[in-house]
């Protein structure tokens, strides 16, 4: 009968004309019908399904009444904002507890050495050792209404989330430190919290805090050490009158003196994230219980809670970059948090392996295909391209990764939708600052399309504010993007102005940047309101809207666009894609290393032509094309001071840094 019923669904006669027709066959032309009608019955009963999405994907969002065009997510039933998911989860303590309980003490927190396998801590371990913890701090001093933030100066790895833990467990405060932010800015920050306590991984931080706490804003009295250490950094800490203890030690002193624990209101402070920001010193952005909540509740980049709250387990990578696609093949994991650059990188090795023009058609082909079949929804790893092409670069990742999520920065279209179909699992977009918690938009299961960031999270509202002198209006879908919900930080520690600056008098946070909605009800951010400036003939410039269109550009790595109020003209620095550009360029035949490449005029015209012809294509106007570039061989990083923790460019920090190359490209041009 299934043969029968493929037949019918193949519109064909009638059954009964079937059968007279199929009598009337020659003995070879059945069993051809035959072995067609298998085929074609299995093809039914194993094609691939399409996601179903969670609503209309042509209208993602709505607008809500009140007159400010303000928009929700279409999954809240009402104009109410979702604060929380589950009852029993409503602060972070309670998510670990709620881990506890659904995963019936299962595996928490791994981590593993060079060459080993993972070892897993349970739930009730890293719950034990947080009160632990937690109750050494108190022994220290430490309390839910006095001395409560907490610093806290590590990799990721499990001591962490237990010594966030510990300050969730007892109503105190983490406060994450990066050695990227440096030894002003960490000083600075300890000052600003009064934090008396600092957890370290490694004894070179230990050595940074002190370093860095003079004796006029003396506020460390205890360090703790993940790693081992030895008697002259204890001498050291005596001369500073700091106390330098093992975590292991600190612990005993914790169970000798074992509290209950205090848990805390969705209101209290959980966190208080310093950004490095662009310019001036760090802003200490406080978030409580209830904003973490919300904003995991609406499910995006607060991926550990997410894990946590339905007592799945978290892997840590070795803590050495070099070796994490070693990890990924160790640990196998289903979801994978992902930060632009990774996939940028991936998106090039997949490229640069394809170094023929027989492969280049192949990749392009099963891209095509795959492609193809995003478009009707369906994500799948198990296609005869999967096998033949894509397994590979999947197994890079483990091969079992089933969810993607990125967001810190843009993500190239085309290096998004290719990566879609290569990886064969669900991957979202979001978007969103530490302001918001996380995020405040991510794109909808079942919308495979690039280009955007996904509708409002059902955590909160956004609307977009005129910028009239970019001539940005709200009335045409355009503006800055502005967010409101439970989502949205309390402001910055001890610091009323900057928070009167981010947060107007109705509670709308201004991320400074600029969104246009799109007829879906999706989210585009197109520009950026705080990093403008003026050409000396008076047009106003966005260079972050510009190196977005030029990025696109095969070889280009990275990109500068500079512009000076008394020149008529812009100029830019670009580093090349150190993998990509040799094989790019040999196609207009020129040979030679990355930095004989680098350094060649012709190379240097080709990019230039190159990204001039994607600016026309994403319509730049011609004073926002840059007249001429430089290359550059350094990638920008966080380690040479030119990218901020969250990667996003240290403009004040490339003008200086490039100001010779800057000069000598404006000495050339002819005004």
């Amino acid at each position: 009968m299934q043969a029968q019923e493929v037949l019918r669904q193949l519109r064909f006669p009638e059954l009964e004309d079937v059968r007279q027709y199929m009598r009337a066959l020659p003995t070879n032309a059945l069993m051809g019908m035959g072995a067609f009608a298998a085929i074609t019955t299995y093809w039914f009963a194993t094609r691939p399904k399409a996601l179903q999405p969670p609503c209309d994907l042509g209208l993602q969002s709505v607008e809500m009444p009140g007159g400010e065009r303000a928009r929700r997510s279409v999954l809240n039933n009402s104009d109410e904002h979702m604060t929380h998911y589950y009852s029993d989860g409503r602060t972070m303590y309670e998510v670990f507890q709620r881990g506890l309980r659904v995963s019936n003490d299962g595996p928490c927190l791994g981590s593993r050495k060079p060459n080993q396998p993972y070892e897993w801590q349970s739930y009730s371990e890293v719950i034990d050792r947080a009160e632990n913890l937690g109750s050494a701090l108190l022994h220290k001093g430490h309390s839910s209404t006095g001395d409560k933030f907490i610093g806290i100066f590590s990799q990721n790895r499990p001591e962490w989330t237990i010594s966030e833990l510990a300050c969730y467990t007892y109503s105190m405060v983490a406060v994450p430190l990066y050695d990227t932010l440096g030894t002003e800015a960490i000083g600075y920050i300890i000052h600003r919290a009064a934090i008396s306590t600092v957890i370290c991984d490694i004894p070179e931080k230990a050595l940074m805090i002190m370093d860095c706490v003079s004796e006029k804003r003396q506020t460390v009295k205890t360090i703790v050490l993940m790693e081992p250490f030895d008697s002259e950094l204890v001498t050291r800490g005596q001369e500073c009158g700091i106390d330098i203890l093992s975590l292991k030690d600190f612990e005993a002193l914790g169970q000798a003196n074992l509290q209950k624990p205090v848990p805390p209101q969705p209101e209290d402070l959980a966190l208080v994230c310093f950004t490095s920001g662009t310019t001036g010193n760090p802003k200490g952005a406080m978030l409580t219980h209830g904003n973490v909540i919300s904003n995991t509740a609406a499910f995006i980049r607060m991926t550990e809670g997410v894990i946590l709250i339905h007592g799945a387990r978290i892997g840590y990578f070795q803590g050495d970059i070099r070796l994490l696609m070693d990890d990924l093949k160790t640990l196998q994991p289903t979801v994978f948090p992902v930060v632009p650059r990774l996939l940028n990188r991936m998106f090039d090795k997949v490229f640069s392996q394809a170094n023929t023009p027989l492969k280049r058609w192949l990749l392009d082909f099963a891209f095509s295909r795959k492609e193809a079949e995003l478009k009707g929804g369906i994500v799948r790893q198990d296609s005869m391209w999967d096998t033949l092409i894509f397994k590979k670069v999947q197994a890079s990742l483990g091969g079992r990764v089933r969810l993607i999520i990125t967001g810190a920065a843009p993500v190239a279209p085309t290096i998004l939708t290719f990566l879609r179909a290569a990886l064969g699992c669900q991957f979202y977009e979001g978007y969103g600052q530490t302001e918001c918690t996380a995020g405040c938009s991510m794109s909808m299961p079942g919308d495979w399309s690039a280009g955007h960031v996904g509708p409002p999270l059902p955590c909160n509202a956004i609307k977009l504010l005129d910028v009239a002198e970019m001539n940005y209006l709200s009335a045409n879908g355009e503006g800055e993007v502005c967010v409101k919900g439970p989502n949205v930080f309390q402001g910055y520690l001890k610091d009323p102005e900057r928070t009167a600056e981010a947060i107007d008098k109705d509670g709308w946070l201004h991320t400074g940047d600029i969104g246009k909605w799109l007829p879906s009800g999706t989210l585009k951010i197109i520009d950026r309101k705080k990093h403008i400036f003026k050409l000396a003939q008076g047009e106003y410039i966005a260079p972050e809207k510009i190196e977005t269109a030029y990025s696109l550009s095969d070889p280009v790595a990275q990109v500068f666009v500079h512009g000076e109020s008394l020149k008529a003209c812009l100029v830019g620095i670009v580093v090349p894609d150190p993998d990509f550009l040799p094989i790019w360029i040999k196609k207009q035949g020129i040979e030679g290393s990355y930095s004989e490449l680098c350094q060649n005029e012709d190379v240097k015209n080709a990019i230039l032509e190159d990204i001039l012809r994607l600016g026309k294509d994403a319509g730049l106007k011609s004073f926002e094309q840059v007249r001429d570039i430089a290359l550059h061989t350094e990638l920008f990083s966080i380690q040479n001071g030119l990218l901020t923790p969250t990667l996003k460019a240290k403009r004040t920090e490339l003008r200086s840094y490039f100001k010779e190359q800057i000069d000598e490209l404006y000495a050339k041009i002819k005004m």
